[in-house]
């Protein structure tokens, strides 16, 4: 594998004043650093790689990020193609970029071994990487954190539930819940989890992480959760289900603390404190499986605390420069505990349809134009003659024909005032793959466009 380096370069210029007059002189060229492999860094049962980005500014003892690619990905190509690296430029953290060595380049998330605390797969490979740092570059052990896409934001899920006491916070990007893909082999496939067909209840999901390093008792680290609700590699039903898991191995409800919209499509939900969840997660409208997009990286940043915030939210106040600005029509401040329903105030839903000879999906955004929150909505609609739901996300919809009702789920319950949510599905057609012409909200008559 071909080592990449990054290009950019600095010029530095220094004004020199002499007794005759003022000199200005040209500085050598500063080098920005470069991404180094690292070999012999410790204990690798599953033959890892790893890559460590150090850079020029980095802090006397510096926080630690792991950020871990997708599969058919290596670490340089996330270190290119992130946002990770130009951030520890910007506040002084290290980042490892672990590059799998396994089918497919995917990370080892379904066998036992990867499944248990000090197992012999590649999560120990990353926490032997996470240990060199520590032991070579004054690495802070109280800061580690981790991120990843794809195969790596369910490895994100997985290192959290194995190495509690070693990560402090995680931001998986289109990941699956702990478990979820479990096949009991290193390279399994799990189909079902994929397709969003795995459900458990709160508690099972936790038995799940708790179970993986038994008789540990001390302080979970929080998560922050991205997924896109068009995601047909990850289905987005996935989403629902890491919220419900780490809210219960935190040990929080599952009502959001608060509910906002984010860029005009990113619906944002904390989950034991608006201000500092222990739980973020951001579901983004229309978006298939290509995350993190811009910004994203910022915002996880912000959660961990390493733009030195000290960890949380991004409000208007205190949000991140690279991160997308917060909707003013949809406060942060806005919460499940304000009044209202979709009786007090008119109502406004969009939808886009995307078809096939067969099937089709639909997106919709409901939009809450009342003085008052809604808490709890259910939107009624008619499905075209031929259409069949076959499955939805953000939302739950019953019957699968005819006249249907979609019912929000638990992180999604709250519309502010001002502010909007979306749902879709899938369904089958016989030939007809029109939208529905009629929308009500909790039974009051919504404007459509």
């Amino acid at each position: 594998m071909k080592k990449r380096t990054r290009a950019l370069a600095a010029v530095l210029s220094a004004a020199v004043s002499a007794a005759f007059g003022l000199l200005i002189a040209l500085a050598p060229a500063a080098h920005a650093a470069s991404l180094v492999q690292i070999t012999n860094f410790g204990s690798n049962p599953g033959n890892s790689k790893m890559y460590l980005y150090v850079p020029n500014s980095v802090q006397a003892h510096p926080a630690i990020l792991v950020a871990a690619h997708y599969c058919t990905g290596t670490g340089p190509a996330f270190y290119s193609g992130t946002e990770f690296a130009s951030l520890a430029d910007k506040y002084g953290f290290i980042v490892i970029y672990p590059d799998a060595n396994r089918s497919g380049q995917c990370w080892d998330v379904s066998s036992d071994a990867a499944l248990s605390h000090n197992g012999n797969s590649d999560p120990a490979d990353i926490v032997s990487m996470v240990q060199y740092v520590e032991q070579h570059n004054n690495g802070d052990s109280s800061r580690v954190y981790f991120t990843g896409a794809s195969s790596g934001g369910m490895l994100t899920d997985v290192m959290l539930g194995d190495y509690p006491d070693v990560f402090k916070a995680g931001a998986a990007f289109m990941g699956v819940p702990f478990h979820c893909f479990y096949t009991g082999t290193v390279d399994g496939w799990n189909s079902a989890c994929a397709q969003g067909q795995v459900s458990n209840a709160p508690q099972a999901w936790g038995d799940y992480v708790r179970n993986a390093y038994p008789g540990y008792s001390g302080a979970r680290p929080r998560m922050q959760l991205w997924h896109g609700t068009a995601d047909t590699t990850l289905n987005y039903n996935n989403f629902g289900e890491e919220i419900k898991q780490w809210t219960n191995v935190l040990g929080v409800s599952q009502t959001p603390s608060s509910t906002s919209v984010v860029n005009g499509s990113w619906t944002h939900t904390t989950y034991g404190s608006a201000t500092s969840p222990v739980v973020d997660a951001y579901s983004i409208a229309g978006v298939g499986h290509s995350l993190p997009l811009s910004g994203m990286a910022a915002i996880a940043i912000h959660f961990f605390g390493l733009d030195g915030s000290g960890g949380g939210t991004p409000s208007p106040s205190t949000s991140p420069s690279q991160s997308p600005s917060t909707s003013p029509s949809a406060s942060p401040s806005a919460s499940p505990s304000q009044s209202g329903g979709g009786g007090s105030g008119a109502c406004h839903v969009s939808d886009t349809v995307s078809a096939w000879n067969t099937g089709l999906t639909e997106n919709i955004t409901i939009t809450n134009n009342s003085t008052s929150a809604i808490n709890g909505w259910r939107l009624g609609f008619t499905l075209p003659s031929g259409q069949t739901v076959v499955s939805a996300w953000n939302a739950t919809i019953s019957p699968s024909s005819g006249a249907v009702t979609a019912t929000n789920v638990s992180y999604n319950a709250s519309i502010p005032a001002g502010g909007n949510t979306s749902f879709g599905f899938q369904a089958n057609h016989t030939g007809n793959a029109a939208a529905p012409t009629g929308f009500t909200l909790n039974g009051t008559a919504c404007s459509v466009g």
